[in-house]
């Protein structure tokens, strides 16, 4: 089976690698191309593999190419973790937006519509190219903003394109392992959109088990989200949310602490990727060393200004084990296998949620086989939850409509729409700055 990775020169390629080798069961994926634009990028990557390989005569072989048309060619899954503009694009995102005083992060507020308003031209590129060369491939794409992103795809895809996340993975292992579930055998009500979503129960057996978290107070603050959210939110909403909802309901204390960082969370990984990479130049340097102390770090940093205004303290140590690289393995394995199994993905909605259209892409536990991903009837989301989601999939309607017109005023609308952008004014400012910032935003006229 031939799995393509578009963004194939990132930093977080070796955790699907490392996945697939790990992999041993009939059918699984046995050639990996490696596709991005940047071959220096390609380079330094494809040694870390080579080193993860070593010793394994069974393991994937990996070809690379900048040329994305060979690439795609023959491809069973293609999987899309692209990052268009690079994390000097993140950068500045955060620094336009912040000095605007408001959020920046790479898919929350101004700048993840900035950042879809660059990626979404490439990413129905993609698309096409997909249906083109590879009409029965199927593509997981992790590119962010991950449900925008994969909204777009599936308007030339159809239901062939599959988002993914880790983070809704992550809450749902987080709260089994405080009940003391194995998360494995427990049914975890989630609902929502990208980053931006609620667990509402996690069933074991049939029972609920989220009652006697959200009763205890002690309990709830001994897990990441009860400390990020406190305690007396929690209960007040009745629910747990996507950590990203810190952005939502503690953006002023969110924004307040981005501005007093040092560096951003985009300057920082720019940093420290351009150092990986540079030190990567030196044929002799101990590649897979190198990424797994530099991995080691970004991980545990991993929202680090939240949790300073959160005042929550260090991430738990098996939080630092990432996650969305098993998310996708699973997905590959339930379609190309037909194991049925059952993911939290993001897909057309297909009547899940009343509040949005069929072809609006939530984030919903899903049942998998090799027809692919068919989103599961849960509870409708709460009235405050469904204000939320409805008022920020508009949002992501307008970056789509822009994207698709060139309309400067579409985009300006865009911005001025979403909950944490408080004036019309403001959003026109940021859409000339990004626009004087990123090549890739020329288009908008």
């Amino acid at each position: 089976m031939r799995l393509v990775i578009l963004g194939g020169g990132g930093f977080r390629v070796p955790l699907v690698y490392g996945a697939l080798l790990d992999d041993r069961a009939e059918g699984r994926v046995t050639e990996v191309v490696l596709h991005d634009v940047d071959a220096g990028r390609l380079s330094a990557v494809r040694r870390v593999l080579a080193e993860q390989a070593a010793g394994r005569p069974d393991a994937p072989g990996v070809t690379a190419t900048t040329d994305l048309d060979e690439a795609l060619r023959g491809a069973d899954f293609v999987f899309s973790a692209i990052r268009v503009g690079g994390l000097e694009g993140r950068a500045l995102d955060e620094r336009i937006a912040l000095a605007e005083g408001v959020l920046g992060q790479e898919t929350v507020g101004a700048g993840g519509i900035a950042y879809g308003l660059r990626t979404v031209p490439v990413a129905v590129d993609i698309a096409r190219r997909v249906a083109r060369l590879a009409p029965d491939a199927w593509v997981i794409n992790f590119t962010n903003p991950a449900g925008l992103v994969t909204e777009a795809m599936s308007r030339h895809l159809g239901d062939r394109v599959i988002g993914i996340c880790d983070s809704p993975v992550g809450l749902g292992r987080r709260i089994a392992r405080v009940l003391g579930a194995d998360p494995r055998q427990a049914w975890i009500d989630y609902a929502g959109l990208n980053h931006l979503g609620w667990v509402r129960a996690l069933r074991v057996g049939g029972r609920d088990l989220l009652p006697r978290l959200l009763a205890d107070r002690e309990l709830l603050g001994s897990f990441e989200e009860g400390r990020l959210f406190g305690a007396e939110w929690l209960q007040s909403l009745g629910a747990i949310p996507n950590e990203y909802l810190h952005y939502y309901y503690f953006n002023r204390e969110t924004v307040a602490a981005y501005r007093s960082a040092e560096r951003t969370r985009g300057a920082f990984l720019q940093d420290q990727q351009s150092r990986f990479y540079a030190e990567m130049a030196d044929p002799h340097a101990p590649a897979l060393e190198l990424w797994n102390r530099t991995r080691a770090e970004r991980e545990a940093t991993y929202m680090a200004e939240n949790r300073e205004a959160a005042g929550a303290g260090d991430r738990d140590e098996d939080d630092l084990s990432g996650g969305y690289e098993k998310v996708a393995l699973a997905l590959m394995r339930a379609i190309a296998r037909d194991e049925r199994t059952t993911l939290i993905l993001n897909v057309r909605n297909r009547g899940t949620l009343s509040v949005l259209d069929a072809d609006a892409v939530v984030e919903v536990p899903c049942l998998v086989d090799a027809s692919g991903a068919h989103p599961v009837t849960v509870d409708q989301l709460a009235d405050d939850a469904a204000g939320l989601v409805c008022a920020v999939k508009a949002v992501e309607r307008e970056v789509l409509a822009a994207a698709e017109s060139g309309s400067r005023s579409t985009a300006v609308k865009a911005f001025a729409l979403h909950p944490l952008v408080d004036s019309v004014n403001v959003a026109r400012r940021l859409v000339d700055a990004y626009t004087a910032a990123h090549p890739g935003l020329a288009y908008l006229k």
